[in-house]
């Protein structure tokens, strides 16, 4: 089998060492995904404003497409909670929900999505996820985790709300806080603390009764599962949607169906910008996961080949009755911890949604909205981490600037906005640092070859030499940050002959900062000084000889900065 294909084809790779131990391990763990999933799938759909079902059809493709492209052996692709509030934004301004044009449009945001993540992926442009900070993720999530959460308190309460903001949410909820049905508040209380027992307190409980730990981390993960019989129970036998509990009601009882998205110009054009930011978020997130459970196993994932991977699951859902998807970082912890070797435990997994949706759905007819928002208030607090704040204004200032004003601008005027002020903030906070190199005057360490900071350690220094270690790359907007810094240094000191710039860190020069170098260079020859390059890099060497910048260079090239200095200082010179 070609190299090649594996490579775009994983499934071809682990499906040769398939056997009888790992199509257990992948059972095991697709049962105790697909009981987690089915009440977050219906609970994600509900958060997106689609129809429930909306929910199993975006589980069910998306995971078989995933499972033969994708690289990652633990990632559970579909619904997450901050996918899903971007597709409400994004959807709310196309189409009211509810409607037949809401479905079609999130059809269209999954395929434009697709497209996207594919053709990154293809064309190996993974690394422009690199952009965004982690940071100012982290401030974008917790941010998006609040929101998530203030917009489902209005099923809690059993009340109707909008908005696309934390301000505009708050401000509708108190509005309408004098339609609250308080059997609804019971019901969605109760769901959500007990709930919130299940994931701090049942593990333990069960294992002071004697449970082994297999056991008491499937009830564990079963939770959301047990609160909605609970509550489905309740409310068909005590009668409780004739006392205005809202319910999920009649869900078709069916496979995923075939669908068409919208390939209009104008559909395509509203929704590119949203799709483009689904993309990107997503695939942060996917990419994160995936790669910290697969150092767990010393496995290896390919960024550009998951873009592949996440871009066929996301077209397959818009073909299928879905809206985007990417991988969850929840349900992906708990397949890897319920052993899933292999993407086989995705395809499983999509197997038992099947049966879901063909079998179970008529039982969720008497569902309370308020336990699947419950569902999602307990899933998405996991995400909010205000902790960023202290730990970035410790270590960086210029970071804890991006992380609050991305949290800020997303708490008042929504995710869209907030993700694309966490981009803009990423590649200025980029560019700022790059456009200020460190540069650092350097000696040598008595008794060593080394050269340090002067400002940092004790060392020799020699008052005819100036010894300056660039530590960035040059390029074309930080040239005359060195250029300045040069002239600034020398103007005050009337001994130095020499100037060495220590290039061990300069990975490349590009034609700006080469100008910027030969104008040095002339200066410094008009000043009486001579201007020499150290440690250069053999990339770099061959572009300035390229440009006969060697030719023209007023001293020399050393190869190590220790040998300059030897040839240089005036005590052995």
């Amino acid at each position: 089998m070609p190299q090649r294909l594996r490579n775009y084809l994983p499934i071809l790779d682990w499906g040769r060492s398939y056997n009888k131990a790992t199509l257990s391990n992948d059972l095991m763990a697709a049962v105790i995904v697909t009981i987690m999933l089915i009440p977050q799938s219906l609970a994600y759909a509900l958060l997106a404003g689609l129809p429930p079902e909306a929910g199993l059809y975006a589980s069910i493709v998306p995971i078989l497409l995933y499972a033969v492209f994708g690289t990652s052996r633990a990632l559970a692709v579909g619904p997450v909670a901050v996918v899903s509030l971007m597709t409400a934004a994004a959807l709310g301004n196309i189409a009211d929900q509810g409607t037949m044009g809401y479905a079609v449009a999130a059809l269209t945001l999954a395929f434009l999505s697709g497209v996207i993540l594919l053709t990154m992926g293809v064309f190996k442009l993974g690394f422009l996820a690199n952009f965004l900070s982690h940071p100012v993720i982290a401030g974008f999530i917790t941010a998006s985790g609040v929101i998530i959460a203030a917009s489902q308190i209005k099923h809690i309460l059993g009340i109707s709300a909008s908005g696309d903001n934390l301000i505009s949410l708050l401000v509708s909820l108190w509005q309408n806080l004098g339609n609250t049905n308080w059997v609804t508040v019971i019901i969605g209380v109760s769901a959500t603390a007990f709930l919130f027992w299940v994931r701090r307190g049942l593990k333990p409980f069960l294992k002071s009764k004697g449970a082994s730990a297999r056991v008491a981390d499937v009830a564990t993960k079963a939770g959301p599962v047990a609160a909605v019989v609970l509550t489905t129970v309740a409310v068909w036998i005590l009668g409780l949607a004739d006392m205005g509990v809202r319910i999920v009601g009649s869900v078709p009882q069916s496979l995923p169906p075939l669908t068409l998205p919208d390939f209009s110009l104008d559909m395509m054009g509203s929704l590119l910008l949203p799709a483009i930011l689904i993309s990107v978020i997503g695939f942060v997130e996917s990419i994160s996961v995936a790669q910290t459970l697969a150092a767990k196993r010393r496995q290896r994932i390919n960024p550009d080949q998951e873009l592949i991977g996440l871009g066929t699951a996301n077209i397959g859902a818009a073909f299928t009755g879905g809206f985007p998807v990417t991988g969850g970082f929840a349900r992906s912890v708990v397949n890897f911890d319920a052993g899933a070797e292999t993407p086989a435990a995705g395809a499983f997994t999509a197997v038992g949604l099947a049966i879901a949706a063909l079998a179970l759905t008529p039982l969720v007819f008497f569902l309370p909205q308020a336990t699947l928002a419950a569902t999602i208030i307990v899933a998405v607090l996991t995400l909010v981490d205000f902790s960023i704040l202290k730990k970035s204004w410790a270590y960086s200032k210029a970071d804890f600037a991006a992380v609050l004003a991305t949290m800020l601008v997303t708490l008042g005027d929504g995710v869209e906005l907030g993700v694309t002020c966490g981009v803009i903030l990423s590649i200025f906070l980029h560019l700022y640092k790059t456009t200020r190199p460190h540069i650092a005057e350097v000696g040598l360490v008595p008794g060593t070859e080394h050269f340090r900071n002067i400002h940092r350690h004790k060392v020799e220094t020699d008052p005819t030499l100036l010894t300056l270690r660039i530590d960035e790359s040059l390029y074309f907007a930080n040239a005359h940050f060195l250029e300045d810094y040069i002239y600034d240094r020398l103007a005050d000191d009337k001994k130095l002959k020499n100037v060495v710039l220590m290039c061990s860190a300069i990975n490349e020069i590009d034609l700006s900062a080469l100008e910027s170098l030969e104008a040095v260079n002339a200066r410094l020859r008009d000043m009486g000084i001579q201007l020499h390059l150290s440690e250069v890099k053999g990339p770099v060497m061959d572009r300035l000889k390229k440009q006969h910048f060697i030719d023209d260079l007023t001293g020399r090239v050393f190869l190590s900065q220790h040998e300059a200095y030897r040839a240089l200082t005036t005590q052995t010179g």
